[in-house]
C-alpha cells in the first residue's frame, strides 16, 4: 500500500463527498482518503461501531467490516460490533454506555447497511454526523456517530424487513471487503502521521 500518499486533513472537509461503488477502481483508496479527511487532530480515542446482524443478510454488513476489521489487526481504532459479538437493537444503547466509560471523549464512526434506490445498490457513503439504526425497520434506537459509513445493501420502499432479509449475501460480503480496507488505509495513514511527527 502506498502509505505516503495520504495526506490528513483537518478540520472536516466542507463538502460530502460522493459515494463509492464497492466494485469500482481503488474503491478502498477512496474510502481510505475520505475516513482519513475527517479524523479530527487531537488524539481522541476513535471508535468504530459496526451495527448490525448476522440474523439477516443485509443487516450483516456492519458485523461483516467489524470481524474483518478484527483480522487486519487494525492499530489506532477500536472495534464494536463483530461476527461473534454483533452491536443490534438489543444491545445498542448498552454498547454506547460502555463505550463512554471505556473511552474518554470518543470520536465515534458508525458503520451500517442501509436501502437506497435501485441505482444506488452497492454503493458506499461516508458523511459528517450520526447513523440511525432501524430507520428502515420504523425502529425508535439512539442514534450512533460523529460521522457515518453507510453501504446500501438493496432496495427501499415496500416490506424493508424482508427486503433486507432476501439481500444477496455475495453483495454484502464484498462490499464490506471494500469497506474494510478503506477503514485499514485510513489506520496506515494514521500510523504513517504520527510515526512521521514523532520524527519531526
Amino acid at each position: 500500500m502506498n502509505i505516503g500518499s495520504f495526506r490528513l486533513k483537518y478540520p472536516f472537509i466542507e463538502k460530502e463527498p460522493a459515494p463509492v461503488f464497492y466494485d469500482e477502481e481503488a474503491a478502498s483508496l477512496r474510502l481510505g482518503h475520505t475516513i482519513s479527511s475527517y479524523i479530527p487532530e487531537h488524539s481522541q480515542p476513535i471508535v468504530f461501531v459496526c451495527i448490525g446482524t448476522d440474523r439477516s443478510t443485509g443487516d450483516s454488513l456492519g458485523p461483516l467490516v467489524g470481524s474483518k476489521l478484527l483480522e487486519k489487526n487494525i492499530r489506532n481504532f477500536h472495534v464494536y460490533g463483530t461476527l461473534d459479538e454483533p452491536v443490534h437493537a438489543l444491545n445498542l444503547e448498552e454498547t454506547l454506555v460502555t463505550i463512554q466509560k471505556e473511552h474518554v471523549t470518543p470520536f465515534i464512526v458508525a458503520v451500517d447497511a442501509c436501502l437506497g434506490k435501485s441505482q444506488n445498490v452497492g454503493s458506499i457513503s461516508i458523511g459528517k454526523g450520526p447513523s440511525k439504526p432501524g430507520a428502515a425497520m420504523n425502529k425508535q434506537l439512539p442514534a450512533v456517530g460523529n460521522i457515518h459509513i453507510h453501504g446500501i445493501v438493496n432496495i427501499h420502499g415496500f416490506m424493508e424487513f424482508f427486503v433486507l432479509q432476501n439481500t444477496r449475501l455475495n453483495l454484502v460480503i464484498k462490499m464490506a471487503d471494500t469497506i474494510s480496507k478503506g477503514i485499514q488505509r485510513a489506520d496506515y495513514a494514521l500510523s504513517y502521521h504520527k510515526q512521521t511527527n514523532h520524527l519531526s
